[in-house]
């Protein structure tokens, strides 16, 4: 007899999403017929895909279903179609629309080396074997959210364009507790990141941490770095890091720069997260790839759907308590990356090299075959 364990939202969006994402519909598929474990799962628009359809970047309907379901899964958004619109109906805005309205307000980014692609990296292999970051980002404030913002003319012809950077107390105080809450999950260790010596912005996240450090996590070490030192140290010395836990804008550009860390961004899943509900206890969230919509390959069944799914995984693990699954699906993806299976993007010497559903077939036959 089969089990459903919830409900999800798929919207693949543009780009490389809708072939990533098939990939993702097989393992769900192989959960039902080999685990007896279903999801209850729903396809909608997002991004150009629904500008296409419906001249706006999200639908409210789809907002409605977003907000119905346990967990949405996205695969990517944007594209050189969609360039010249307006920025208030780019592609990108249903992303920050579906973050913004479902209260996601921790993005969680793990940075993960695997051992079979040390040498895919940019850097030594010394340096980054091994390597395990979890960066946590404020999702919901900050610089892209605060207000006033815009562009206006000036008196003497010239043309200014502003954004307001701005936290308060809780918006802070809640990332925190999630960064403090992963790290007593992992090794214990939590460095804040923000730019305390010139923003005042800065100043508030440091004391804010650092007091909510006091009030019940003094088993974590905590410690405080400036963005753009945090920025070097990532391509110094990353292993130095456990949790790491910043602000919307920094946090956007070193969760980018530890991604490259790993050798490619097509290897890396993210979790957006929200408060947990009271009567249930599950919090909104939404899993999406790093890698973004890749209009250069879209189309030649070249992607790699590692991401996606690994992504996928994220969701079994934190919003559907399937752990075990999600570490079977992890252990498959380590299986065929040791196996010398590869996408282009992760090709190396001696390696089998693959399309889409190719790496899909590798990791379902291993999933069978554990």
């Amino acid at each position: 007899m089969s089990e459903q364990i919830g409900s999800l939202l798929i919207v693949p969006g543009d780009g490389i999403g809708p072939e990533a994402m098939a990939q993702v519909q097989r393992i769900i598929d192989w959960m039902g017929d080999t685990l007896g474990k279903t999801i209850d799962t729903e396809y909608d628009l997002v991004g150009g895909a629904a500008i296409d359809a419906h001249g706006v970047p999200i639908h409210d309907d789809t907002m409605v279903k977003a907000q119905a379901v346990d967990a949405v899964l996205l695969g990517a958004v944007g594209g050189p179609k969609w360039d010249d619109l307006d920025f208030s109906i780019k592609p990108e805005r249903g992303l920050l629309r579906l973050r913004s309205e479902l209260g996601l307000f921790a993005n969680l980014r793990p940075a993960v080396c695997f051992e079979a692609l040390v040498d895919s990296s940019s850097l030594k292999p010394e340096v980054v074997a091994g390597l395990d970051i979890m960066i946590v980002r404020e999702l919901t404030g900050g610089i892209y959210f605060g207000e006033p913002r815009g562009i206006e003319d000036m008196p003497d012809g010239q043309r200014r364009g502003f954004n307001t950077q701005t936290y308060t107390t809780n918006e802070i105080r809640r990332v925190a507790k999630v960064a403090f809450d992963l790290a007593r999950k992992r090794d214990g260790r939590v460095t804040s990141c923000e730019k305390a010596n010139v923003m005042e912005s800065g100043i508030l996240w440091r004391e804010e941490v650092t007091k909510l450090h006091g009030e019940g996590y003094d088993d974590i070490e905590l410690s405080h770095m400036y963005a753009d030192n945090a920025a070097m140290q990532l391509v110094r010395a990353p292993k130095q890091f456990d949790v790491m836990v910043t602000d919307n804008l920094f946090g956007d550009i070193l969760s980018d720069a530890a991604a490259m860390l790993t050798g490619s961004l097509g290897m890396l899943p993210s979790a957006s997260l929200g408060a947990p509900d009271p009567a249930t206890g599950r919090a909104k969230a939404m899993y999406e790839p790093v890698h973004g919509s890749a209009p250069d390959i879209t189309g030649q069944g070249i992607a790699n759907p590692i991401a996606t799914i690994m992504s996928f995984a994220m969701a079994l693990r934190y919003t559907f308590d399937q752990g075990d699954i999600a570490d079977r699906i992890e252990d498959a993806v380590k299986t065929v990356l040791a196996k010398k299976i590869r996408t282009g993007d992760i090709m190396c010497d001696g390696a089998k090299q693959v399309g889409t559903e190719e790496m899909g077939t590798a990791i379902i036959a291993e999933l069978n075959a554990a």
